[in-house]
């Protein structure tokens, strides 16, 4: 356990997700978890692409819930050519495999004797109760800086990790819909939920959108909106058609990027990102978006959907990413679970 002081105190800050990376951490979905009612058999080899294009450039460690599991990843990542001692499985066991929103929260600080790390395990409780239960995914944290043999601080309020979006240099974007939902954190105001992300990640700037897509469970999370592509340039996902649910509100974003600045009173540079069309299952609207893209060691791993706009997207956001390589994978049987690669990872930096 930390100290009682908080790691802005300490010095610690929450890293771009661009800096360099240890490893990338997943959690394995089970086959009769609750992400993917009636559709889950597609879904290992999607994680089985993924990882593949992770191990490129970094290990990648992964929470599983047993060994008969454990097995049948090793089977799946075979199967994708997946250099096998690139992977480590550990089994710490999660209902459900949204690692970005209960996984740790690295902070490092640098010294006279190199870098210091550490993890912040924020409470976790299904994105307002929605999902019980939970109490195994909340706890996965504390397994990782366990195994780390890193300093955990424990804020004591709830927080996922989708809902932060920060540029490593001082200012971190996220929600209103998510931030300030009554089933978060209901006693506390906007304020004090500002003090909270400046003493755990290390910023000083906090900056807020309001609503999130359409069909988001998450109540807004900032990983499908507006993301930091390096310190002083978002891409922000625009709906092209007036008559589509997600044009207004993400249009109402877009205005609002434009009245802010950065740490240093910069003006962002704004970069608009297409989204895909409406994208349905069983008639549910899925929350589909190319903001959910992962930043990983020389790749930028980005969902695709089947829809004319991706080659748009990964082309934009290759001009954006010059030294890395952007990979678009189907993602249309993984958002029926409500999300896409960057809400089942969780980079741990180096």
């Amino acid at each position: 356990m930390s100290s009682a002081h908080s790691p802005l105190e300490l010095g610690y800050r929450m890293p771009a997700e661009w800096e360099p990376h240890h490893a990338t951490w997943l959690t394995w979905p089970r086959p009769n978890g609750i992400s993917f009612p009636g559709k889950y058999e597609p879904v290992p080899d999607v994680y089985g692409q993924f990882v593949f294009h992770l191990t490129r450039g970094e290990e990648v460690h992964i929470n599983v819930w047993n060994e008969e599991l454990a097995e049948e990843i090793r089977r799946v990542l075979r199967r994708h050519h997946v250099p096998l001692e690139r992977v480590h499985l550990h089994l710490f066991q999660a209902y459900e495999p949204w690692c970005r929103d209960h996984g740790p929260i690295f902070v490092v600080r640098d010294g006279p004797n190199g870098r210091d790390r550490a993890v912040v395990d924020w409470g976790y409780n299904a994105w307002g109760n929605k999902y019980p239960p939970f109490d195994l995914d909340d706890a996965i944290p504390q397994h990782i800086a366990n195994l780390r043999g890193l300093p955990l601080f424990q804020p004591g309020i709830v927080m996922e990790g989708g809902s932060l979006e920060v540029n490593g240099r001082g200012t971190v974007l996220t929600t209103e819909a998510c931030l300030l939902n009554p089933n978060r954190n209901p006693e506390l105001n906007r304020a004090q939920i500002e003090q909270y992300l400046r003493s755990y990640l290390g910023v000083r700037h906090v900056l807020w959108l309001g609503d999130g897509i359409v069909g988001d469970d998450t109540d807004g999370h900032i990983d499908d909106l507006t993301r930091f592509v390096n310190p002083t340039t978002v891409v922000t996902v625009v709906e092209e058609d007036p008559a589509d649910e997600n044009y207004e509100l993400l249009q109402e974003n877009l205005r609002r990027l434009r009245t802010m600045t950065d740490q240093d009173q910069q003006p962002l540079k704004i970069v608009e990102l297409p989204m895909p069309r409406r994208l349905e299952y069983e008639d549910q609207r899925l929350p589909a978006s190319y903001a959910n893209f992962y930043i990983a060691n020389g790749r930028v791993i980005v969902p695709t959907y089947r829809d004319p706009n991706d080659n748009r997207a990964l082309e934009l956001l290759q001009r954006e990413f010059p030294d890395r390589k952007v990979v678009g994978i189907d993602s249309t049987d993984l958002i029926w679970g409500l999300g896409s690669f960057h809400c089942i990872s969780q980079q741990e930096p180096a």
